[in-house]
């Protein structure tokens, strides 16, 4: 018989689930627990010995056959800044319960700071620096840490930093499995809701990286680096056709690649393919596409970009090295229009050189641009990007934990300010930034065509609205409290 323990993977987002499926591929059935709502567990080959991590496994023979390695409990959390102190929390209640647990974190914070994050709260056992999906592998396969290219660890305390392991070329992305499969069963893709993508929808991943050298993007700059490497174009065409299979009743594929447009050719190529499989698709963009590429992509099915504007301030695209400057950024705009491409705009308030005039040009921009729908974030300098030491050389964050870019209620908070704009106009800004822009004949005469055509749409819009004026409302009240505070803390200095 074979004789194995139990391999647990904590999903903290999509970019796990290939890494699940390739070890599903070695031979672990799986299984998800009720316990964990965002846990998928790997079974391998019920009860045995666990073997020790840094010193590997070794199999065993029994009754003539060849036994699988005897593995424990491998908890592999995808992390985030924000995210980072639950996320310990998690780590902490699983080694309660089963103490020799091997917990390993990956994703931007832990990446960014390696040895910070293992000697944080002492329950991580090792970080898996950058792309993970080979290094966790090797690790639930019982290889010894120092054999791992990729990880860092503490070796008796001292802090052991292996070798970066080589980024994933396209042979190698392609021989990933399809995370789609996972998809189909372990997740009910009904329970998701994008505010920009039709429901149901599913998310791919088609490349890894992005040759734009934005100074705030955190994934380019840390985790996937600046080249964008893909999956071949049979390859992700092979994929999209099991969705139809997987998911009769998806209406829409969103691509979530930083940006799939960055190779034209290659773009057109997919999406010629989705045209014949009868698939309507969404994507992310820079807005620079030329409008014979544009024609073709709509031809191919495609029926949204999610595009960041960032900024109506020339200077400002200039500071975080934007590389698309407001004229282009117009014209791309136009041809989206006249072609009949939606876009979901994005914007950040809060960025280098932003003044209460620059907040008000980028505002009075983005109604000049007039596109579907946006998102309003605040300038978040996330650790290891371009934006964070700017910061820090400069002065300009508003606390002294550096990290501090949610707020207990989840509500993002302005973690960065400017001499004559404080944190708290920067936070009040997104709310003004909201309210000009949909209070406007056009934005709502939008909605509720949308509304009309569609009842579930109709459905949808109303609990999003809901959400959204209840969401301004915890915002309104979060800068209250903020503005109350910060007299009691210039008493307290003075």
């Amino acid at each position: 018989m074979q004789n194995i323990n139990t391999v647990v993977i904590v999903i903290g987002g999509p970019t796990l689930a290939a890494l699940f499926t390739s070890l599903r591929t070695r031979g672990w059935k799986i299984d998800v627990p009720k316990q964990f709502a965002t846990a998928l567990v790997l079974m391998g080959p019920p009860d045995g010995d666990a073997g020790d991590p840094q010193e590997g496994h070794q199999d065993q023979t029994h009754d003539g056959e060849q036994e699988r390695p005897k593995l424990k409990l491998h908890p592999s959390v995808e992390d985030s800044t924000p995210s980072f102190r639950a996320d310990v929390r998690t780590a902490q209640a699983l080694k309660a319960s089963k103490p020799d647990t091997v917990v390993g974190f990956v994703g931007g914070h832990v990446t960014s700071r390696p040895e910070e994050s293992l000697r944080y709260a002492g329950v991580i056992d090792y970080v898996a620096r950058k792309e993970f999906d080979m290094a966790v592998v090797a690790v639930a396969e019982g290889r010894k840490y120092r054999d791992v290219a990729g990880i860092s660890y503490l070796e008796n305390g001292v802090y052991q930093q292996n070798d970066e392991a080589e980024p994933l070329t396209t042979e190698q992305l392609d021989a990933l499995p399809f995370s789609s499969d996972i998809y189909a069963r372990d997740l009910d893709y009904k329970k998701y809701n994008s505010p920009y993508c039709q429901y149901p929808y599913v998310s791919l991943y088609t490349g890894r990286g992005c040759p734009a050298r934005c100074t705030f993007c955190l994934w380019p700059q840390v985790t996937t680096g600046h080249s964008y490497r893909t999956r071949s174009v049979e390859n992700v065409l092979e994929e999209c056709k099991s969705l139809k299979r997987h998911f009769p009743d998806m209406k829409e594929l969103f691509f979530d690649d930083d940006t799939f447009t960055a190779d034209p050719k290659r773009a057109v190529a997919i999406a010629k393919g989705l045209g014949k499989l009868g698939i309507t698709w969404s994507t992310n963009s820079r807005a620079n596409v030329d409008r014979e590429t544009l024609k073709a992509l709509k031809d191919g099915g495609l029926r949204l970009f999610v595009v960041g504007y960032e900024s109506g301030n020339e200077q400002i695209l200039k500071n975080i090295k934007k590389g698309v400057n407001i004229d282009r950024a117009r014209r791309f705009t136009k041809d989206c229009h006249d072609i009949g491409i939606l876009i979901h705009g994005t914007f950040i308030v809060g960025l280098p050189g932003e003044t209460h005039e620059t907040i008000e040009e980028t505002i009075r921009y983005a109604m000049e641009l007039d596109v579907f729908s946006i998102q309003v974030s605040l300038a978040a300098p996330y650790p290891g990007t371009e934006l964070y030491e700017m910061a820090r050389q400069n002065g300009w964050f508003a606390k002294k934990d550096k990290t501090d870019i949610l707020r207990d209620d989840g509500i993002q908070q302005s973690t960065l300010e400017y001499p004559g704009l404080s944190k708290d106009e920067i936070f009040e800004s997104v709310e003004r930034f909201y309210h000009r822009y949909y209070l406007r004949p056009k934005p709502i005469l939008r909605i509720i065509k949308t509304m009309l055509e569609d009842k579930d749409v109709c459905v949808r819009r109303l609990r999003e609205g809901f959400e959204f004026f209840k969401s301004l409302k915890q915002r309104k009240a979060d800068l209250d409290a903020s503005k109350a505070a910060t007299p009691t803390v210039a008493l307290a200095a003075a």
